[in-house]
């Protein structure tokens, strides 16, 4: 008889597979009595019903644990299919395992700081300077809760005023016209998720990225929503985007107040933010500093001689 599994969307298959399908072969071999022809998140095997019943137990089990360590390897399946427990490999300050395995962590203090943050609070706001890996972390931590299914969909935004330009006066689409000021967030997703998964969230609407201006009207439930590049919002732009808030949902807002590009007569809204929003239960605040740097070395001291020409 045929049967076809069909596997947890959840799953990287290219991870789960195996480099030229070695984990898939070394599963098929331990099960010599079924054929198996793997496909994308569909696997056909056919054989009779209580060899078929096997091999789909062992399946399922070496998916469960390719879905929660994003890493599964032969000596792995192994010990799985002899009812072991395989140590994954372990690292301090872990968020998640990202494309292929790699294993996407807190780099500093302060980035550990929002990662606890995030445990007990519902609106996030991290401050600081380019390169400190506030956005990075933040989607890291929205695409782990997706990964978990805390959520059903990350929604990912940014103001699109520090270009200096209008949208209208953009060529192109407005698909083409929205992606340079987003980006750095495909960037980093694309990181943490494999790229054909990545655009069937996309088109599902999974993951939607959108400009701020976007989000007017809508309740946003069931979802970590980021506001990136915070510091260029007026104070009506943030309220209108916090008050998207809905059930089930949780806001990590992020800016470097020292990067305003809005025009001197207008506050920026996340500074206000943070002003106002200081004694409200559920809401955190983490700031980032110079020594959260973690792009090239450089950055750091160019950093450090921008903050010292500006005192």
């Amino acid at each position: 008889m045929d049967a076809i599994i069909e596997l947890n969307e959840a799953l990287d298959t290219a991870t789960f597979y195996g480099l030229n399908n070695r984990n898939m072969l070394c599963l098929k071999d331990q099960h010599p009595d079924v054929r198996v022809v793997a496909r994308g998140y569909e696997v056909k095997v056919t054989g009779s019903e209580s060899s078929i019943q096997h091999f789909e137990h062992s399946l399922r089990a070496c998916e469960e644990f390719c879905i929660q360590h994003n890493a599964l390897t032969e000596v792995q399946i192994l010990q799985i299919l002899h009812g072991e427990r395989p140590e994954p490999h372990k690292t301090a300050n872990l968020i998640l395992h990202g494309v292929g395995g790699k294993m996407i962590t807190a780099r500093s203090l302060n980035q550990q700081k929002l990662v606890d943050a995030y445990r007990t609070n519902d609106l996030l706001l991290a401050v600081g300077p380019a390169g400190s890996g506030k956005t990075y972390t933040a989607i890291a931590l929205a695409v782990r809760a997706l990964k978990n299914k805390e959520v059903k969909r990350i929604i990912l935004s940014r103001p699109a005023v520090e270009a200096g330009e209008k949208l209208g006066f953009l060529p192109g689409d407005m698909r083409e016209k929205i992606d340079p000021y987003l980006q750095p967030l495909y960037d980093a997703l694309q990181d943490m998720i494999p790229n054909n998964k990545l655009e069937e969230y996309m088109e599902k609407g999974v993951i939607q990225i959108a400009p701020l201006a976007f989000m007017r009207g809508r309740t946003l439930s069931d979802a970590v929503v980021i506001l990136d590049e915070a510091q260029n919002t007026t104070i009506a732009q943030l309220k209108m985007f916090l008050t998207r808030l809905g059930i089930n949902g949780k806001m990590i807002v992020t800016g470097d107040l020292t990067q305003v590009d809005l025009p001197m007569s207008q506050k920026s809204g996340l500074r206000d933010a943070i002003e106002r929003f200081k004694q409200i239960e559920g809401i955190a605040c983490v700031t980032f500093t110079d020594k959260d740097i973690v792009r090239h070395p450089l950055v750091k001291e160019i950093v450090k001689a921008y903050n010292t020409n500006n005192e």
